[in-house]
């Protein structure tokens, strides 16, 4: 008989094959560092990149953006669910609902291929931010902003929240942010997909479960808790006494470790120098001061580095996004590589039934009513 092995939470068990991305020694796309993407890359030529497997060339990135652009409309009827949803819905919730409304119009719908998939996911990278978008305004009590056809992604999110056009430096920032939360192998609400979808469920479905396992403050949620963190501290002056008393008192401090990077983020040390030049710009070095405090001390004395979370918050924080839009974004950014996924498990599919260690009672006879 074949020894079982269990481990909790399926820690460093390989689940699955994959040529989207690898956390080994870093964090690759398709190969290329997340670095080397967020450094010289557009997200819209990362979106590319993970979705098809090769950087585009000149043409297909002008024809993909083409695709986007054309597709960066959302159905009346979503947009008239979106005002009837109550205000005080948390906003990932929304995003849920919203992605498997927008099934019902896909015209691709009950197609499951490859190609069918993969004009959904192109649809799916287009349309989120508009029900983002939408929803925040039409929570603040204003009306959606159209989609600008012009605009990058990253630069169309920030005008449709806002109605004003963003700096440069907003923009890339944004757009960096992107690139850096669209893929990370196999993370829960990427198991999630792909589990739903081994089953031959449709795209929606999937992205959908995996809206719901990003929802988590365990995965997703994080940068939001994060924002309560910086808050709570209040000032950099405060921050070592702060830090100090909650680590004696066990609390646990959010945006710091990771289950897989035990000696550092990489996507967080690169956000971090942005974080950095936008405090600058805006007036908030008193926080990036105060962030660099918590981090050393938590780093140096408990052995756990920032994950990305730590200086994302912070980032959205500068560019006055409110707190509950952070996982949100996640979504709008990682429905790109829960697209991938779907599509490569589909493309290859077995079912994804794993088996579970029984700990319950011993095989017992049937007890009657009467003397139970």
């Amino acid at each position: 008989m074949t020894e079982e092995m269990y481990r909790p939470g399926l820690e460093g068990i390989i689940a699955g094959e994959t040529a989207i991305s690898t956390v080994d020694g870093g964090l690759l796309y398709r190969g290329y560092s997340v670095e080397d993407l967020a450094s010289y890359a557009t997200f819209e030529e990362v979106a590319y990149l993970v979705l098809n497997g090769e950087l585009p060339a000149r043409q297909q990135l002008a024809d993909f953006r083409r695709r986007l652009s054309a597709a960066a409309t959302v159905p009346q009827p979503v947009i008239d669910a979106l005002r009837t949803i109550p205000h005080d819905a948390n906003t990932m919730d929304v995003m849920r609902s919203g992605a498997s409304l927008l099934a019902h119009w896909d015209p691709d719908m009950n197609e499951n291929s490859h190609d069918a998939n993969m004009r959904k996911a192109e649809r799916l990278l287009a349309q989120m931010p508009i029900i983002l978008a939408a929803r925040h305004r039409i929570c603040a009590g204003l009306e959606p902003v159209p989609a600008d056809r012009e605009r990058s992604l990253a630069g169309n999110l920030l005008w449709m929240l806002s109605g004003t056009a963003p700096s440069e430096r907003w923009t890339k920032a944004m757009d960096v942010s992107l690139i850096l939360y669209a893929e990370h192998e196999y993370n829960a609400s990427t198991f999630a997909a792909r589990v739903v979808c081994s089953t031959r469920a449709d795209l929606h479905s999937a992205i959908t479960a995996a809206i719901g396992a990003l929802k988590g403050p365990l995965h997703g949620g994080a940068n939001e808790r994060v924002m309560e963190v910086l808050e709570q501290v209040g000032t950099a002056d405060n921050a070592e006494n702060w830090i100090r008393t909650a680590l004696a008192n066990k609390q646990l401090i959010m945006g710091f470790g990771h289950r897989v990077y035990k000696h550092g983020d990489p996507r967080a040390k690169y956000l971090k120098t942005l974080c950095g030049e936008l405090a600058t710009e805006t007036g908030h070095e008193d926080m990036e001061r105060m962030a660099e405090v918590i981090e050393t001390i938590v780093t140096g004395e408990k052995g756990l580095p920032p994950n990305l979370d730590w200086p994302s918050a912070r980032l959205y924080h500068y560019m006055s996004l409110p707190v509950n839009l952070y996982t949100p974004l996640f979504v709008v950014s990682r429905v790109v590589g829960w697209s991938a996924h779907v599509i490569e498990q589909l493309d290859n599919n077995r079912l994804i039934r794993p088996r579970a260690r029984y700990i319950g009672a011993a095989p017992r006879d049937w007890t009657p009513m009467d003397k139970r």
